[in-house]
């Protein structure tokens, strides 16, 4: 269990950068973020090193304007960003959720001095992690941290849990009572005393994206750090819905690397199975069927995902224009993210079990580590019941029911 260091200087390294740039140093940015990125899972060692690339690649302000000193950028890019970047490193992907959640609902809500702040801070490099759950509670998503008033400002004790890539970030956003029992967003930098990250995480899977627990001691919240949370309002449901996507992209790099994995085993150290007449691993008909089945579980995965980011940047298009239909486009996005919820889960969740078809008992080897995919999958997976959502789902297609769908919650 540790403890993160203090505050890191925030500065922006790529004010110059053009969204067609940034696109384009995409792989070679993947490349150094996941050189030995199997060995780390191993012994867990968290991704500080790629966190500072991404911070020096500028993609941290992909999605806000130009004229603010954005790149501009679409969620068809945003996501295939996160797909990249987590068939590298899918626990730095996956830390990123945080960030993306927070500069989309800057691009889309009004613009506060808050807000302004914010995005000051966005354009000149930070990024953003934070929490909300609790453990203990009666269920998720509940919590009980309240602020306390102190002269002017505020105090907070308490703890969170979840808190992924807090470790990695420049300032915590928190969901936190006030001491009017209502719910608020509060924005700290994570240097600060009385904040302290822990690492004890202890899940199966995507061990290294830091979603351990936050420890507040007397934690000094001043009262411009302050400002209201929402959840139904158009801007709270489409990011309900961006998070969901945010998973499901990072499950679609780990299968992308599952493809990559099963290959550079068949070439590097498969064998024919036993009774193949095949001379070798890439000649043997079984090995290439499971291959090519794999292959085409990427290509669908990475399609439903593209489909379902053109879907929500419509409704981003649409709440920023306070155009008509924006709540019927923002309900289309939260059904889009369910239904592809739904169907890549049992797509890569499969693609992670059979890429040991392709190399034997000799694929399970722990020097290989293969098995990193399978558990990062279904701790992906876990988040939200899919059970449930394919319920709202049919709930919907049945009965024109909307009030899970509507809630801005997990979907």
């Amino acid at each position: 269990m540790s403890a993160l260091p203090n505050e890191r200087p925030v500065r922006n390294l790529a004010a110059d950068l053009s969204l067609q740039n940034a696109l384009a140093d995409l792989p070679a940015l993947a490349q150094r973020i996941g050189k030995e990125a199997a060995a780390r899972e191993s012994r867990r060692e968290l991704p500080f090193e790629g966190f500072e690339a991404f911070r020096r690649s500028g993609l941290g302000r992909l999605r806000l304007p130009v004229e603010w000193g954005g790149l501009g950028g679409s969620l068809l890019d945003e996501f295939e960003v996160i797909s990249t970047l987590a068939a590298a490193d899918s626990n730095l992907a996956h830390a990123l959720r945080i960030h993306y959640d927070q500069t989309e609902a800057l691009l889309l809500s009004a613009r506060t001095r808050f807000n302004d702040l914010q995005i000051r801070r966005v354009i000149d490099g930070a990024i953003f992690g934070g929490a909300s759950t609790e453990l203990g509670t009666a269920r998720p998503g509940e919590y009980t941290t309240t602020l306390r008033r102190d002269g002017e400002h505020y105090r907070l004790d308490g703890r969170k849990y979840y808190s992924t890539g807090t470790a990695f970030s420049d300032y915590a956003r928190l969901n936190v009572l006030n001491d009017e029992g209502e719910a608020v967003v509060v924005i700290v930098p994570t240097g600060r005393e009385g904040l302290t990250v822990l690492d004890d995480w202890d899940g199966m899977g995507q061990r290294m994206t830091a979603s351990g627990s936050l420890v507040f001691e007397n934690l000094l919240v001043h009262a411009d750090e302050i400002t209201a949370r929402t959840l139904h309002t158009l801007t709270g449901r489409h990011t309900g819905a961006l998070r969901q996507l945010h998973l499901v992209a990072v499950a679609a790099g780990i299968v992308r690397n599952v493809v990559a994995d099963a290959k550079r085993y068949v070439l590097e150290h498969g064998r024919p199975v036993l009774h193949s007449p095949a001379p070798s691993a890439r000649e043997d008909a079984f090995i290439q069927q499971v291959v090519g089945a794999l292959s085409a579980h990427s290509h669908a995965i990475d399609a439903l995902v593209r489909e379902n980011a053109r879907t929500l940047d419509r409704s981003a298009q649409a709440i920023r224009a306070g155009a008509p239909d924006a709540d019927a486009l923002v309900l289309e996005g939260a059904l889009a993210t369910a239904r592809t919820q739904i169907v890549v889960s049992k797509l890569a969740l499969e693609a992670g079990e059979r890429l040991f078809e392709a190399g034997g008992a000799s694929a399970t080897s722990r020097a290989h580590n293969f098995d990193r995919h399978w558990r990062n999958l279904r701790t992906i997976f876990s988040h939200n019941p899919l059970l449930h959502k394919a319920r709202v789902v049919g709930d919907y297609v049945l009965n024109d029911v909307t009030t899970h769908l509507t809630e801005g919650r997990v979907f």
